[in-house]
């Protein structure tokens, strides 16, 4: 029998995986566009007009569809050179603590991104060859950084009960 504790449950955990998967599809097709246009310009010497713009956008998706995940799975680097002695109960403050700044963090982001998807729909921001509209790249980006509070908050909350 493992130590390991069974992988968070609900709604929060639910959403984050929802979006990890969302992020890998998004990666795939990162991919299989890039080899496509390589393999294009081998034969025609001409690549698929815009790559670099849509693997820039699906690059950047989906990394941000990953970090809910890796928030509600704790799969972010943990350091504990100077609390591992400490006692779970002090190590579970300590962890709330640093989860509670993450949420306030990714919020302060998801905002940030919202304000800014809305600013380039306003000014109708395009990308330079193929005229995509960005405003919603980065509203998706704000959504997943709102999730990532989420499942930060999750973890305070998980903290704050005493289930770490």
């Amino acid at each position: 029998m493992s130590d390991d504790p069974a992988p968070p449950r609900g709604p929060v955990p639910w959403l984050a995986s929802v979006l990890a998967l969302a992020g890998g599809a998004t990666l795939l097709a990162t991919a299989l566009l890039t080899t496509y246009s390589v393999v294009q310009r081998w034969i025609t010497r001409q690549p698929v007009p815009g790559d670099f713009e849509l693997v820039s956008l699906g690059a950047g998706l989906s990394v941000m569809g990953f970090l809910a995940y890796g928030t509600v799975m704790r799969s972010n680097i943990l350091v504990d050179s100077f609390s591992g002695w400490l006692p779970r109960r002090v190590n579970e403050v300590v962890d709330g603590f640093w989860m509670l700044v993450w949420a306030a963090v990714a919020a302060v982001l998801a905002e940030r991104l919202f304000v800014g998807a809305r600013e380039t729909l306003r000014s109708g921001t395009t990308t330079m060859v193929l005229g995509l509209p960005t405003w919603w790249a980065i509203g998706l980006g704000a959504l997943a950084f709102a999730a990532t509070a989420l499942a930060a908050l999750y973890w305070v909350l998980r903290f704050m009960r005493g289930r770490g």
